[in-house]
């Protein structure tokens, strides 16, 4: 059982009625799993006036038109665990591919079309999280130009488990896409190149038919589609969610969080309705916004990437809580990947990043 100690000044229920005029912090431990306490400040944690070295808030700006994301994927962040990328393709790839090194989940910022794997056809829109096991062969179709984020996983992209909230929480399993069995659509061609990305490198494989030939398929593993607008928050009126309570996939050392359109919590009860100050050590967070009003950020728009690392405060633009209290509701979507260990920015992350960023919480 832990062992709860207090002192001074604090609240009954952390996150409700905070002491006028003060600043509550969580300092936790395991994500929000773990061992937590709760500091209250007479200043705002993030009220800095210098950083002055590497460990400070990083943003990524909209990059989706940037030649640099043109018809390829780049990679902005990663560990041992985790391969973050941006991408933009306009025309189809010419190539199938199969990732032996890791299982994949793409994220559709915007655009549709389809991918044909060797499961079958799974087709896309705006807002789908689509889940591709390691050594699937498929192959992407546009039917428009599409936006991606793309995360690479060396560990499956398993759902988190629901406990007393019942087996329907989060998303209903018939939520789910799974494709219905079918071969490839291309029949005319001489050869089909597979690209196949192993340790890190690629080798080619050429088929004189389409490799996506299987008719039938029956088992645990194969690729399926959520939607994010079909993901079902948490709420409570008295108390605010933290991230973990909005898992959508885990992973080994990561876990991807949807934060999607839903009711704030009631300015009645007290309640902290902007995401709480926070130093959550064990973890790096990056935060995707999808779409919507980011209304705990300022000059947040679509598109943009936040990258904070374990070791400085997290939390809410100084005019957030003022936004706050006059909306009764968050029309926000955003995707949230959360790190046991620290991420590694890429010469690309560096060279495209917004470096005045950390100051965007210093008093204008």
């Amino acid at each position: 059982m832990e062992n709860f100690k207090e002192s001074g000044k604090f609240t009954k229920q952390a996150h409700v009625k905070i002491p006028e005029g003060h600043f509550e912090e969580e300092h936790g431990r395991k994500g929000f799993f773990g061992r937590v306490s709760h500091l209250y400040h007479a200043q705002q944690p993030t009220g800095w006036t210098q950083i002055e070295g590497e460990l400070k808030p990083h943003n990524l700006p909209p990059l989706f038109n940037d030649k640099k994301l043109a018809n390829k994927f780049v990679k902005i962040l990663f560990n041992q665990d985790v391969q973050l990328y941006l991408g933009t393709l306009t025309e189809s790839p010419k190539t199938f591919f199969r990732n032996a090194d890791c299982d994949e989940m793409y994220f559709i910022h915007d655009g549709e079309g389809k991918m044909e794997t060797s499961y079958g056809t799974i087709p896309y829109k705006k807002g789908d999280y689509i889940i591709i096991p390691r050594g699937t062969t498929y192959k992407t179709y546009l039917s428009t130009p599409t936006k991606f984020l793309k995360v690479e996983s060396h560990s499956e992209f398993e759902q988190p488990t629901r406990g007393i909230l019942g087996p329907n929480a989060l998303y209903d399993q018939t939520a789910i896409f799974t494709p219905e069995a079918s071969v490839g659509s291309e029949q005319n061609l001489s050869e089909y190149k597979i690209e196949v990305r192993y340790r890190g490198g690629k080798s080619y494989i050429t088929y004189p038919f389409n490799p996506l030939s299987a008719v039938g398929w029956k088992g645990s593993l194969y690729p399926w589609r959520l939607s994010i607008y079909d993901y079902c928050p948490i709420n409570s009126h008295k108390y605010h969610i933290p991230p973990s309570g909005h898992t959508t996939f885990v992973c080994k050392n990561f876990v991807i969080c949807s934060f999607v359109a839903r009711p704030l919590e009631h300015t009645s009860e007290g309640v902290l309705k902007v995401p709480f100050f926070h130093s959550n050590i064990d973890y790096d967070e990056v935060l995707f916004y999808h779409q919507g009003n980011f209304f705990s950020r300022d000059n947040i728009d679509a598109g943009a990437i936040t990258y904070h690392p374990q070791g400085v405060h997290h939390g809410p633009h100084p005019k957030a809580f003022a936004k706050a209290n006059e909306n009764e509701w968050t029309d926000e979507y955003a995707v949230m990947i959360d790190t046991r260990y620290p991420l590694m920015m890429t010469s690309e992350f560096e060279s495209l990043e917004n470096k005045e960023y950390w100051k965007s919480w210093m008093k204008k």
